[in-house]
């Protein structure tokens, strides 16, 4: 009998491994095949294994976090599931899938990117009206940006409207050692999960300093839209992806903080 599963596995279907490690967990459900899911030592990482046998990844890796706390938190979407698997309720095996098999690789790339986030940083782009949302933006962003000087001597400048402008290298350098702790895969994963959906890889700072809730850098990072739901109407459909996007934040977030767990 086979001792690992190889599930979500299709054809390789896009050069980019990021790309897709996301196309391949959205394969046509299957019906579940298991009935019990533990978390076991593997070396020095935590497989999740279903009826006793290992499951691997779309890249054909072991499916394995470095602590149980993540394990066990990726472990709970499978016991989850009923009588059919659903990736799309996933979002945690799916950042786990992205993480081992195209994080690992390039690891450094996916850092730096979360680093030039912060060089473009929606916290920095400021309305240049109505004045209303101009001082909704200073009261509610500004304070991130004095604590970020304050603990991380990363000192960047506002810019009104859209036009990119170069922030002091100084700063980007002090925000990319304020990250340098998170050099693991999943970690990575986690926090550029977290980056590309607020916008800001200083939020993800804050989120990960334990600075502000993902309560608060939700709704900071969505200030604009909810201004905009305040004067014109809420878009449904908006609010639905929004709601979706939440789902797949909260995961990043709760990862990232069952690394911390080495219990």
């Amino acid at each position: 009998m086979r001792e690992e599963l190889s599930v979500f596995i299709p054809e390789q279907s896009d050069a980019d491994p990021v790309r897709r490690a996301q196309i391949q967990m959205k394969r046509p459900q299957a019906k579940r095949f298991y009935t019990d899911v533990t978390v076991e030592p593997e070396g020095e990482a935590f497989a999740v294994k279903l009826d006793g046998r290992a499951v691997k990844t779309p890249g054909k890796n072991l499916l394995a976090l470095p602590t149980r706390a993540a394990g066990e938190f990726v472990a709970a979407e499978w016991r989850a599931q009923g009588t059919t698997i659903d990736p799309e309720s996933m979002p945690a095996t799916r950042i786990a899938n992205t993480a081992i098999d195209a994080v690992a690789d390039q690891a450094e790339a996916v850092f730096e990117d979360i680093v030039r986030y912060s060089g473009s940083d929606l916290l920095c782009y400021r309305a240049d009206g109505p004045q209303e949302l101009v001082e909704r933006q200073r009261e509610r962003w500004d304070p991130v940006l004095s604590w970020l000087a304050a603990n991380h001597s990363a000192r960047f400048i506002l810019i009104e409207g859209v036009i990119h402008q170069e922030q002091p290298q100084e700063s980007v350098a002090a925000f990319a050692k304020a990250l340098e702790a998170e050099r693991s895969p999943l970690a990575l994963s986690c926090l550029h999960v977290m980056t590309t959906l607020t916008g800001s890889a200083m939020l993800t700072l804050a989120l990960r300093d334990r600075h502000l809730t993902l309560d608060q850098v939700w709704a900071l990072a969505h200030l604009d839209e909810d201004w905009t739901d305040e004067h014109w109407g809420v878009d449904l459909e908006a609010q639905a992806r929004r709601a979706k996007r939440f789902t797949e934040m909260a995961a990043a977030a709760a990862l990232l903080e069952a690394l911390r767990v080495t219990d």
